[in-house]
């Protein structure tokens, strides 16, 4: 599937970075990262493991607090924002696992009805019905609403997680390597539903990977972190025709003469 385009508002910015840095102990993790992502865009967070993609977006869905910086979700200072207004806040910001943290115990249908049934108290068992139908049908996934998430294949349960994150209509999507651990034909499939979903839902969204496949076909534009920096920012294309020995390594790593394979 190619990527079609769609339309970012640049002018409205959901996300703003400043100076951003975050260390446990002696670790510099993050240092001194900038970063906008404006209003229906797709951004990719490209860099190999350990160099603090994850921690960088879960400092933006307030899992954890910068240690200098500033941070703007959706209008909200992040370094001063009060429990309460989080609290709302993180129902605007859907976040994708890279285990899809489905509950082993519940269905599929009981896994998706649990964030409405706990933050959407006034809706009628039909309004839940309905919005549990809706987003597994938009995943393609509707015949597994009475299945057990053990009864699903590792594409499936990230399915069902996305339409477990959807169910709430975030604003915000945060993906954590959404393909981590998949073979390359389901790999295509998530890297489909990420654009579908851009598309169906008007998602702003970060999506972390070191999957150069993944970065080339979801996003609208590619910020590369090396040691966490950003030394590079703009469309694949852009990133990837750089001399740099860093960029070039990183992506003969991913493709092997000219061919699109993810070496995982």
């Amino acid at each position: 599937m190619i990527k079609q385009p769609v339309h970012i508002d640049e002018s409205d910015v959901v996300i703003r970075l400043r100076s951003l840095e975050k260390s446990f102990g002696n670790l510099h993790v993050l240092r001194g990262i900038d970063l906008d992502v404006h209003k229906g865009e797709n951004v990719v967070v490209l860099g190999r493991s350990g160099t603090g993609k994850s921690v960088l977006i879960k400092i933006i869905s307030g899992l954890l607090k910068a240690d200098a910086g500033e941070v703007w979700v959706l209008g909200e200072d992040m370094n001063a924002i009060n429990p309460k207004s989080l609290r709302a806040l993180r129902l605007k910001i859907g976040f994708s696992f890279q285990n899809s943290a489905l509950y082993d115990s519940m269905t599929i249908k009981e896994n998706l009805e649990f964030p409405l049934v706990r933050n959407k108290k006034h809706l009628t068992r039909k309004e839940i019905n309905l919005a549990v139908e809706k987003v597994l049908d938009d995943v393609g996934l509707l015949q597994t609403l009475r299945q057990m998430p053990a009864e699903l294949s590792g594409g499936q349960r990230k399915r069902v997680g996305i339409a477990r994150t959807l169910i709430l209509q975030p604003e915000i999507m945060l993906y954590d390597e959404p393909t981590a651990g998949l073979d390359p034909i389901t790999s295509t499939d998530i890297n489909n539903l990420i654009n579908e979903v851009q598309q169906q839902y008007g998602t702003s969204s970060i999506i972390i990977t070191h999957d150069l496949t993944c970065a080339k076909t979801t996003g609208d534009r590619i910020a590369m972190m090396v040691e966490g920096r950003f030394i590079q920012q703009g469309s694949f294309e852009t990133i990837f025709e750089s001399n740099d020995p860093t960029v070039t390594s990183f992506y003969q790593y991913n493709f092997i003469n000219g061919d699109e394979t993810n070496q995982k």
